[in-house]
């Protein structure tokens, strides 16, 4: 670690302290276990805030508007997180119960209440939830009930389905449904997601299938533009125009360099191929876009600088932590590395997490002396993994079928009986002419409503 690293944690070490005898606020101390406990306990708890899928009317496993259901998937897989590394169980019930009723009618999540707005990255989200939970031996399901492996590999089955040659040479659209925005768009979370699930399974499953699929979609990514080899950098996307895609969107997001990342690294844990290795490493390097160049503390550089963040763009840097914590356990030779930056970040955190009426809501900006006034799910699913993947080391690399994961599965899950089924409703043309139909009607009931009011 440089020098300066030393000195920016001592700063922050003893400016926590400092916060902590003037405010009843948040504080921890990476070197004390105990306070690293207490401190994520109380994180835990202000994300948990965000959570009503047992309210009267509401859906499990879905948290308060504004927070779309991809983000619901990736805030389960934080809790799962917080029950590995810390080894509470206090949510173990709630994220079961979430994570197994959201499957949809074919075990694939693809839920009704959800199934004609999803997106692939949606879907991605939550397989990598059931992937996780397969990798943490978390408890397994009922026998009546699918089980996380099957879940993932349903997820990566019905996504590999929706593989599309027509355009581009290859490659996943962002959307699923043609009348959904972004449908004619090829992103890298759609994309990296298929990659990244792919390499996980190949690792806990020793089936070298999925390995080729890695290398089909990593490929790909290359081919258009998305994955950049000079700078190794992972782009948004590429809009398609005709049978070909434009020019990528040379947008960089968190999650989307996090998936790339750990997806090499788990190929190289499992693969032992120099390739991986040297594009892990790579691909780490790349990551310093991510850590402010002054204060070395994580950021989302394409939003976080000029305000823009979005709801979904203020919870990114929780997969990129995860990923990122992931990363250093699979491939010893970035742990140092990773975890100057997570460390840094984490005293950062801590002066963040001053906010709220409760003295612990946590900011988005979290380089800003005490908190910023930005609270949310997102800020909360952040700041917990960042905590969180400062202890990783402490504990067992994700495990494989081979190693003491439990979880059981199908390779052809999610297709078994409707091999080319993509989501619980049959859509045909006429389906759709009706849809549009309806929508005329409503839209014309509306405006008549409308003068007759005015």
């Amino acid at each position: 670690m440089k020098i300066y690293q030393y000195f920016l944690s001592l700063i922050f070490l003893l400016s926590c302290k400092a916060w902590k005898s003037s405010v009843s606020a948040f504080y921890f101390d990476l070197d004390n276990y105990t306070s690293v406990v207490d401190a994520s306990e109380l994180v835990a708890q202000g994300l948990m805030d965000y959570y009503n899928g047992l309210d009267y009317g509401e859906t499990i496993g879905m948290f308060t508007a504004p927070y779309y259901w991809w983000e619901a998937g990736a805030a389960w897989t934080c809790m799962l997180d917080y029950w590995f590394i810390l080894q509470n169980d206090t949510y173990n019930t709630l994220i079961n119960q979430s994570l197994l009723y959201q499957t949809g009618e074919y075990n694939n999540y693809i839920p009704l209440n959800q199934s004609t707005t999803e997106g692939n990255d949606d879907q991605a989200f939550w397989g990598i939830a059931a992937m996780t939970a397969a990798e943490r031996n978390f408890t397994n399901p009922p026998d009546d009930e699918p089980q996380w492996l099957y879940l993932a590999q349903a997820v990566f089955n019905t996504m590999a389905l929706r593989w599309d040659n027509t355009t581009c040479g290859g490659g996943l659209r962002w959307q699923i449904f043609a009348w959904n925005n972004g449908y004619d768009y090829k992103n890298s979370v759609a994309n990296g997601a298929l990659f990244h699930l792919s390499a996980r399974l190949a690792r806990y499953t020793a089936n070298n299938s999925y390995v080729d699929w890695s290398v089909k979609v990593y490929d790909w990514m290359k081919s258009i533009g998305l994955i950049n080899e000079t700078w190794w950098f992972v782009y948004d996307g590429a809009n398609i125009n005709g049978t070909e895609c434009e020019t990528p969107e040379y947008l960089q997001w968190t999650y989307n360099q996090g998936l790339v990342l750990a997806g090499c690294a788990y190929l190289y844990n499992y693969t032992n191929e120099t390739l991986w290795y040297n594009r892990t490493m790579k691909f780490l390097e790349g990551s310093s876009v991510f850590f402010n160049s002054t204060t070395g503390v994580m950021y989302e550089a394409a939003c976080q600088g000029a305000g823009s963040c979005n709801t979904d763009q203020r919870s990114f840097k929780s997969s990129f932590a995860r990923f990122l914590g992931l990363t250093a356990q699979l491939v010893p030779e970035t742990s140092d590395r990773i975890l100057s930056w997570l460390n840094i970040s984490a005293y950062n955190v801590a002066q963040s997490c001053t906010g709220g009426t409760d003295g612990h809501t946590c900011g988005l900006n979290w380089f800003n002396i005490g908190w910023d006034g930005y609270y949310g799910l997102g800020e909360q699913m952040s700041a917990l993994e960042v905590v969180l993947n400062t202890q990783i080391l402490h504990r067992p690399a994700p495990y494989t079928a081979f190693d003491g994961g439990s979880s059981k599965g199908n390779g052809s899950a999610g297709t078994e009986s409707h091999p080319t089924n993509l989501s619980p409703l049959t859509i045909d043309r006429g389906d759709k002419a009706g849809a549009g139909i309806i929508t005329a009607v409503v839209g014309i009931s509306l405006i008549a409503a409308g003068v007759f009011f005015f």
